[in-house]
């Protein structure tokens, strides 16, 4: 896995070996900021359950202005921020350790993010718990995009009652993302 474009491009990035770790492919992640593109540049980025940080790293890379990330896992926290070391992307980044749905309402205070992504476990329907925080919440600026990664099976039938319509869909093989906006 590497930084696909931007300050860091080709930069090595390391991840957790293990059967429930699904890095974000680089060719996933390369068709995923050719569609993020027109948000990236001076952005403010939030990476929700973000692994090892590689999606937050690209989009730091790519020039967006501030990322913060949300892990609960300590080997990924530590990956996190030894990948942002390596890349020297540290200094516009925050790591914020706990669990998303538990963190989110501590930010309400804070800028809206302008992009905000998430690539939560699969088939355990925490997408749907985060979209229904964010829903509610002012996190989401006002022309701001939600990216999630899901599996194909995962049901997004309830988005149209939380507020939310999709913008673009990508399927790849064992995953797909789901551009969100806030309807009017």
């Amino acid at each position: 896995m590497r930084v696909i474009a931007g300050t860091a491009r080709s930069m090595p990035l390391r991840t957790v070996k293990g059967l429930d770790v699904r890095p974000t492919t680089d060719r996933t992640k390369e068709t995923l900021f050719n569609i993020l593109m027109p948000w990236i540049p001076g952005c403010r980025f939030l990476d929700l359950y973000a692994g090892s940080g590689s999606i937050g790293i690209e989009a730091l890379s790519r020039g967006c202005a501030h990322c913060t990330f949300i892990e609960k896992t300590r080997a990924h926290q530590n990956l996190i921020l030894e990948n942002l070391d390596f890349t020297h992307l540290s200094d516009n980044a925050r790591l914020i350790r706990g669990d998303v749905n538990a963190v989110l309402p501590r930010l309400e205070s804070e800028e809206p993010f302008d992009v905000i992504f998430m690539d939560p476990p699969f088939d355990h329907q925490l997408e749907k718990t985060t979209l229904e925080l964010l829903a509610h919440s002012s996190l989401p600026a006002e022309d701001g995009l939600i990216v999630v990664e899901a599996s194909p099976r995962t049901d997004f039938s309830y988005l149209e009652e939380l507020g939310y319509e999709i913008f673009k869909e990508r399927r790849y093989g064992q995953s797909q993302h789901i551009f969100l906006k806030r309807m009017r």
